[in-house]
Parts: structure tokens; sequence; C-alpha cells
């Protein structure tokens, strides 16, 4: 069941390319444009009232939030780029690796009669449950080896 959603994590992220760093990026993009924006009309403000003085001031904070949101934003489309190419690559990879080979393609159907016929059907059938066998026992083995990996694995808690 967690092979499935991760896969459906991978398929809305490789669309969207949304994680929880471009969150927190868009967020912050978000209030230091907001914040720029109060202090911009601050600044506006305080310049028709004062002419001059703590304009300035104003004016400073203002290109600072934007420069931040600025900063931000271009850090969420770079995040985001970065993402999309991450899930589009492990995607692939777990494309390729489910696809394998199909079994009722009409070449290899006839490949597959065409040797039966050429063997016969008695040892072919002989020669399909040993292949079968020693297929079973090698998945077994692989299996083994695997979980006695995960388990001597340091670090894992």
């Amino acid at each position: 069941m967690g092979g499935w959603l991760r896969q459906l994590a991978l398929n809305a992220q490789a669309r969207a390319g949304l994680s929880a760093a471009i969150v927190v990026w868009a967020v912050i993009a978000a209030l230091a444009l907001a914040l720029a924006l109060i202090f911009l009309l601050l600044a506006a403000f305080i310049w028709l009232a004062d002419r001059y003085d703590s304009v300035l001031a104003g004016l400073v904070l203002g290109l600072f939030f934007v420069l931040l949101a600025l900063i931000a934003g271009l850090a969420c489309i770079m995040l985001r780029r970065g993402n999309i190419e991450r899930a589009r690559v492990e995607l692939e990879l777990r494309q390729r690796e489910s696809a394998g080979v199909n079994l009722f393609d009409p070449k290899l159907l006839a490949m597959g009669y065409q040797v039966g016929q050429a063997i016969g059907w008695r040892r072919l059938a002989s020669l399909a449950a040993v292949g079968l066998l020693a297929a079973a026992i090698a998945k077994e083995w692989r299996g083994h080896t695997q979980t006695t990996e995960q388990e001597t694995k340091p670090g894992d808690s």
C-alpha cells in the first residue's frame, strides 16, 4: 500500500512541483510582499505629509522587503523546478522497474509456439517447470538477502 501512495505522491509532485520547502518560501514571499506594500504606503504618506526626513527610512525598509520577496520568489521557482525534475526522474525509474516484458506480445507468442513445435511440448513443459522453480528460488533468495541488509543498516530507528 505504501508503494501506491508513494506513486501517487510522485505523480502529484511531478505535475505540480509542490513540496514543504516551496510552501514555506511562498509564505515568506507573501508576508514580505505585504510588509513591503505597508512600508511603501507608509513612506508615501510620510513623504506627502513631511516631504523629507522619515521618508528615507520608509523607502529603505520598503525596498528591503521587496528585495526579500524577490529572493523568496526566486527560491520558490528554483525549488519547484528541481522538485519537478527529481520527481520525473524517480517516476521514470519506477516505471522502468515495473515495465518488465509483455508476455502476451504476438511476436513473443509466435516465437514460443515455434520453439514448442521444434523442441516438443513435453520437453518444453518440463523445461518451463525447471525455469519457474529456478525463478522462485532466485526470488526467495533475493528477498532474503534484501531483508538481512535492511536489518543490518546502522542508524535506523
